[in-house]
């Protein structure tokens, strides 16, 4: 992570809720099971969080990020949201295929200890366009949930605002686990976005508070540890008082910055393993 004095954002430790995977296969039912690979088909190039929040975003990856090794963002499109500094610190130091071909490349290699960020996503256009991917793998994380083991060793991996599609999110992260250095984290971007259809039906029927729990549990159940739970809020709801971690759950009273925003990470720590992954249902 950068050296630098990161801003102070409120956040909540998970503590472990369950004795047991407390979800069942009608929780990631979704009222559109149609391929996403067919939703996905057509690019949009569009952002699915506003300015604001995406600003209050690269500010935390600014801080919150490597700036040396290789960065894997899930679920990827046309623009991860990387602050200028880690932009550069990839474009400048990735030997980059010309053809940008998806599929990753062995050839793609850092230099001099520098940053690589590997993109995985649904669209080929969008993972194309996006300039900080050094090479980018298209593949329906709701086909196929393992994560291709070549993308190992991992320093860290985001995903914005796409946790709540996966129908099995517990054999994903548990996937990307095994693919991260020890010390390594795993940074889950959250908003109130979303498309409806696609999203898991249990995320519909709770508020943003379970939803970030939900999330912790999915982690939690991975083998992922040290789970926290973060708000990137704006700095007029933080210097209003609003900001506090009471406020944080549909009692925004200061002045609006933009979509909300959280981070619900956690980090591989020595002995991480999935807790109970055969628990987590498979969705028919």
């Amino acid at each position: 992570m950068t050296t630098n004095t990161s801003p102070s954002y409120p956040f909540i430790p998970y503590i472990q809720r369950h004795a047991a995977f407390p979800y069942t296969a009608a929780d990631f039912r979704r009222s559109d099971p149609s391929s996403d690979s067919s939703f996905y088909d057509s690019p949009r190039f569009v952002t699915h969080i506003d300015d604001p929040a995406i600003a209050r975003l690269r500010t935390y990856y600014l801080y919150n990020l490597p700036a040396e090794g290789r960065v894997l963002d899930l679920c990827s499109s046309w623009i991860s949201h990387f602050p200028p500094a880690l932009e550069e610190a990839a474009i400048g130091s990735t030997a980059r295929d010309p053809e940008r071909s998806h599929g990753y490349s062995s050839d793609t290699t850092v230099k001099g200890g520098g940053l690589e960020v590997v993109g995985l996503g649904m669209n080929a256009a969008e993972l194309s366009a996006n300039p900080i991917l050094s090479s980018f793998i298209c593949q329906d994380l709701n086909a196929v949930p393992m994560i291709p083991k070549h993308l190992a060793p991992l320093d860290a991996t985001t995903c914005v605002v796409s946790i709540d599609y996966l129908t099995q999110p517990v054999v994903v992260l548990a996937s990307l686990l095994s693919l991260t250095k020890e010390g390594g984290t795993v940074n889950l971007v959250v908003s109130n976005r979303c498309f409806p259809t696609k999203a898991i039906g249990r995320w519909l029927r709770v508020g943003e508070q379970e939803r970030l729990y939900m999330v912790g549990d999915f982690l939690w159940w991975a083998g992922w540890r040290e789970v926290e739970i973060l708000s990137l809020e704006g700095d007029e709801e933080r210097a209003s008082g609003t900001g506090s971690i009471m406020s944080w759950f549909g009692a925004r009273t200061g002045v609006k910055t933009g979509d909300p925003l959280w981070v619900v990470r956690a980090k591989k720590v020595s002995g991480s393993g999935a807790t109970n992954n055969e628990a987590e249902p498979k969705v028919i």
